[in-house]
């Protein structure tokens, strides 16, 4: 089953292309290219068996494809037989193969007639097909889209069965059950659909990311002794967009358990899954998982109910060329699908271009965990097509003739300061020697590279920039992105960007906490964002923690002084509040103490004063007094004039120096006596 298809510019567009191994023992390989060809090859000869280019190849591309499923065809053979115009031994071929586009449609085409057999449109879907599953016994089609929703298909009236919502997004995988009488659906949750009613019989929690391969493990259930009602006790597997785990589910009779019951780990995201079924509870499913990184993985396990931890592939495969003389280093060739052939003891490996691919029967060794092929692609290079068959015509080229190369006349760019080098292109133009090599035509023209790095790209689009970046490690890129202080800014960034620059983004922000404070404190920021919005994707990695060691020890660092920063915190907090406090209990008291010394100009008190003053052993005080001393002797003797002239008035002012006497707290003492001191 292909997991492939989609545009490029969607960043949940499935990896690699849509291809898919004929039924009837992989006797056919079907490839639908990027260029909208449709090319089927044959496994036995590694011969282009047919090509076929849809009228709209280019604007409705093939998305997906499936063939016709073995017994369907068989059914399908002897009406055939009837036609005059087919041979008799047609109906032992395989027929019809069902190709996905673009814009909604769906095409049958006939390798047999190799032409159009029939097309899909009307009431159909109006968006990208992704999935085209064929039921095994009545001949229907399903079909599943980016527009929510699922179609079941007759084809031989070529109209709509039913339709019906499938999800409130886009529902990216299709997979029928052993018996016919289940559908799986998934966009990024798990449906099982009951075809008869097209009600949900059970959900299940699915991936991050949307799925892109849905396939049944088992037919029978591990119990055998309780009775079997076609689906309850079975296995499915599951693969998503850029996820590296594999998920295996079981339809359970209660609706409890909705997570998986185990997962396979892989190198990278899955693009192409084969699997033998397990026919019963001994025999182990023997899954073969093409990566993108061009890496087959090979799982054999029995599945007999929950495992925790994933399971790690038994076998690897790579493929890789002989590195010619002693510098040249071997290259890695990728490989594009693997399946099993009938005996389940060895794969066919499709490998190379997508274009010219090379199909090899390689026999399986379990007790190798690593295999690596030593292949020379180059010699295979020249494609063997029938005459027959392919309609291109290559033209005859007379030996006179000359071809123009494009580009070089009329061109009046301006030219670098090199004046040897640009002669010795003119007089090769000239003279016709040798045609202009691809780095002379670019040394010739003026092209900048300082500027082109002055100036950034202008766009507004930050998850393109950071990706850029993060690609060609530009620092100036880099900074531009992280150091904006917009956390909405921010937000919006880490949710656009593609899932796999997550890592690079989480190591380049290690880096940089490393350095200045204030930088640190922005890409705590954005570590942040990183860590809540894409948790579920770092949580699939099965090598997360060796690849964000550093940010971890960075972490723990930094935390390891923070409870004695704490604790000294609240030390700190304690003194000041009971030092405040203090203060505050001292204020009020000063203004309510007595004061020793209370001087007054003109008035009577002043001989009490002076007497208070007398009790003071300091010096200063003395002088004071003897100066005040002076004065109230001059005051005295006005004072008795006045007694001698004015009696009544001398004995009216005496009742109020008493009275202020009293009330400055000077009664008790006596003014007779002060007179005769002085």
């Amino acid at each position: 089953m292909a997991a492939g298809g989609g545009g490029v510019a969607d960043p949940f567009s499935p990896a690699g292309v849509p291809c898919a191994f004929s039924p009837q023992s992989q006797a056919y390989f079907a490839l639908a290219s990027t260029d909208g060809h449709l090319r089927v090859w044959e496994t036995a000869s590694n011969r282009l068996h047919q090509e076929y280019v849809p009228s709209a190849h280019l604007s409705g591309t093939c998305t997906c494809l499936a063939w016709a499923p073995a017994r369907l065809q068989a059914k399908e053979g002897p009406q055939r037989k009837k036609r005059k115009s087919e041979a008799i031994g047609t109906s032992n071929q395989v027929d019809l193969l069902a190709l996905g586009t673009a814009v909604g449609s769906i095409l049958l085409y006939s390798t047999v007639k190799g032409e159009l057999h029939s097309k899909l449109i009307s009431g159909g879907h109006d968006n990208k097909v992704n999935c085209i599953q064929w039921h095994q016994d009545n001949g229907c089609l399903y079909s599943c889209s980016d527009d929510k929703h699922i179609v079941e298909w007759n084809t031989q009236t070529c109209k709509v069965k039913c339709k019906w919502k499938g999800d409130n997004s886009s529902v990216s995988s299709l997979c029928i059950s052993p018996d016919g009488k289940m559908l799986l659906s998934a966009g990024r949750t798990i449906k099982l659909w009951v075809l008869e009613t097209k009600e949900v019989y059970r959900h299940f929690t699915g991936h991050a990311t949307p799925v892109s391969s849905l396939m049944f493990t088992t037919i029978r259930p591990p119990n055998e002794s309780q009775p079997f009602d076609g689906i309850t006790g079975l296995y499915f597997l599951s693969g998503a967009v850029h996820d590296r785990l594999l998920n295996v589910w079981q339809v359970r009779s209660e609706n409890k358990e909705k997570n998986a019951v185990m997962s396979f780990t892989v190198t990278d995201e899955p693009v192409y899954i084969d699997l033998t079924l397990s026919e019963n509870k001994e025999e182990p499913v023997k899954l073969a998982v093409v990566c993108r990184d061009g890496q087959v993985h090979l799982f054999e396990h029995i599945l007999n109910g929950y495992c925790k931890k994933p399971l790690t592939s038994n076998c690897t495969i790579q493929i890789a060329t002989p590195g010619k003389g002693k510098k040249s280093t071997p290259k890695p060739i990728p490989i594009l699908a693997a399946g099993f052939c009938s005996d389940k003891m060895s794969l066919l490996l499709v490998y190379g271009s997508w274009f010219q691919p090379t199909i090899e029967r390689v026999a399986l060794n379990s007790k190798e965990p690593h295999m690596c092929l030593v292949r020379d692609i180059s010699i295979c290079w020249a494609p063997k097509v029938e005459t027959a068959i392919t309609k291109v015509r290559t033209p005859v080229m007379n030996s006179e003739a000359k071809v123009l190369v494009p580009g070089i006349p009329g061109h009046h760019a301006a030219i670098k300061p090199a004046p040897p080098q640009t002669e010795e292109i003119e007089s090769k133009r000239k003279l016709g020697e040798k045609e202009v090599s691809i780095e002379e035509r670019l040394g010739a023209l003026d092209i900048d590279a300082k500027k082109e790095k002055d100036t950034l790209p202008q766009t507004n689009s930050f998850p393109v920039l950071l990706t850029q970046g993060l690609e060609s490690n530009d620092f100036e890129m880099l900074n531009k992105v992280l150091q904006t202080r917009n956390l909405n800014l921010i937000k919006r960034t880490v949710l656009r960007m593609p899932l796999h620059a997550v890592i690079p983004l989480l190591q380049e922000l290690t880096k940089r906490l490393q350095g200045h404070p204030n930088s640190a404190v922005i890409m705590v920021q954005w570590l942040k964002c990183v860590l809540t919005i894409h948790a579920s994707y770092l949580s699939t990695l099965p090598d997360l923690v060796p690849q964000l060691g550093t940010l971890y020890q960075l972490m723990e660092s930094r935390v390891k002084t923070f409870q004695k920063l704490s604790h000294l915190h609240g030390k700190l907090i304690l003194l000041i509040t009971q030092v405040t406090a203090s203060e505050k209990t001292k204020g009020p008291t000063c203004p309510a103490q007595k004061a020793k010394l209370v001087y007054e100009e003109e008035s009577s008190e002043e001989e009490s004063d002076d007497e208070i003053a007398d009790k003071d052993s300091d010096d200063n005080w003395d002088e004071d007094e003897e100066e005040k001393g002076g004065e109230k002797d001059e005051d005295v003797d006005e004072e008795e004039e006045e007694d001698a002239e004015e009696k009544d008035e001398e004995n009216g002012e005496d009742r109020d120096v008493a009275s202020e006497k009293e009330l400055n707290g000077d009664s008790d003492l006596d003014p007779e006596n002060e007179s005769e001191e002085e």
